[in-house]
This record gives structure tokens, C-alpha cells and sequence, in this order.
């Protein structure tokens, strides 16, 4: 199983404009083979003290794959190359984790 964890901070005031494509672009990131899980998350309000908050502008998009072939093909998928292409301008920083259960 193979498992993504994708930090993201917009550049400020631009992340609701990335959710809004993410969230367009979720249905057909869901239907791809292999796909277990997909869904972006931001800060919890009232957690308790251990919480590193990402901040107004931080994001995190969790995905869970059932091999490492499923999510190759989610990362070349024409949908998920449109949606680069129409976020890239509104991301400051992505820092993107690939890992697999042990």
C-alpha cells in the first residue's frame, strides 16, 4: 500500500482558489484504479497543544494507493497534469511524502 502525504502552502489568499480545483478534480481522482483514498485537509480549529498548524494559506492532500503501479498512473493521469497546470502559479511551496506501511 502506498501512501501520500502532500504539504502544500498557497501563495497567501490563494488557497481556497486551490481546494476549489482540487475539489473539482477529486471525482476523477477517485475513480482511478487503485485509488483507496483522496482528500485535502486543513488546520483542525480548537486542537489540542501538540498541533503544528499549516497556517491560512497550508494545506494537506492525503492520498492511499493499493500499489505503487496505481499511483504512477495517478501521477501521469491527464486530470491530475491539468490540475498541476492550473495550480502551479497559485502554490508557493509543495513538499510531497511517498511512503508505504510497515
Amino acid at each position: 500500500m502506498v501512501h501520500v502525504f502532500a504539504l502544500y502552502k498557497a501563495h497567501p489568499g490563494m488557497r481556497s482558489k486551490v481546494l476549489e480545483i482540487l475539489s473539482a478534480n477529486t471525482p476523477a481522482v477517485k475513480a482511478e484504479p487503485g485509488c483507496l483514498a483522496y482528500f485535502a485537509s486543513i488546520d483542525a480549529q480548537h486542537a489540542p497543544g501538540l498541533q503544528t498548524p499549516m497556517g491560512d494559506d497550508g494545506f494537506i492532500v492525503y492520498e492511499r494507493w493499493a500499489d505503487m503501479d496505481a499511483f504512477h498512473a495517478h501521477a501521469n493521469a491527464p486530470h491530475v497534469i491539468t490540475y498541476r497546470d492550473n495550480t502551479r502559479a497559485l502554490i508557493a511551496q509543495r513538499t510531497v511524502h511517498v511512503m508505504t506501511s510497515v
